[in-house]
């Protein structure tokens, strides 16, 4: 079974907001967090910028618009940047792994979705996917990134305040969800 159209998706949830009266939120437009799915997904579109000498979106594009995502859930979640400064702790991506399956051109639509790979028992180490969808709800692209969070003052990972860790937790399982081992495991 596909996932439903994201776009439809997008679509009905605002349709829904304004037929209740709701305001809508100008971030909202464009990044949705479903909490009955703990869905988490954002839109784009392929701008200039955005493509390789072959007229089609570039790795280099794949790997920003997975980060802007994830750095969208987190904000919209409560952890915005000034958060992370005033904490002074973030993530880092250690890995990526990027896998191609169709090209995007220049004003194609898509959709970037985020789940979670994989999280270490003290939830310092995590492996998040995005996934990125045509129009058509086909998978164009799907980048895996592995990260941890990192202490900015004492420059070594860390683990994550509860209510991150949490957010993390509750996040959408990827299918391929495991535990990630302790560090010192073989």
């Amino acid at each position: 079974m596909s996932p439903a159209n994201p776009f439809t998706r997008d679509f009905n949830i605002v349709k829904g907001r304004l037929q209740k009266g709701t305001p809508l939120n100008p971030r909202s437009d464009f990044s949705i967090m479903d909490s009955n799915s703990n869905q988490f997904h954002q839109r784009f579109r392929v701008g200039w910028s955005d493509l390789d000498g072959n007229a089609h979106m570039g790795n280099t594009s794949y790997l920003g618009h997975a980060s802007d995502t994830r750095m969208r859930f987190f904000a919209e979640n409560g952890f915005t940047l000034a958060r992370f400064a005033s904490e002074k702790f973030g993530p880092v991506v250690v890995r990526d792994e990027l896998i191609y399956r169709k090209e995007l051109r220049l004003m194609d639509e898509f959709v970037v979705d985020f789940e979670l790979v994989g999280i270490s028992e003290d939830g310092v180490r995590f492996r998040v996917r995005n996934t990125f969808l045509n129009n058509s709800n086909e998978i164009v692209a799907s980048v895996t990134s592995e990260g941890v969070w990192f202490d900015l003052e004492g420059r070594r990972p860390r683990a994550p305040p509860p209510d991150l860790d949490r957010l993390m937790r509750a996040l959408q399982h990827a299918r391929d969800y495991s535990e990630i081992p302790p560090k010192n495991s073989k």
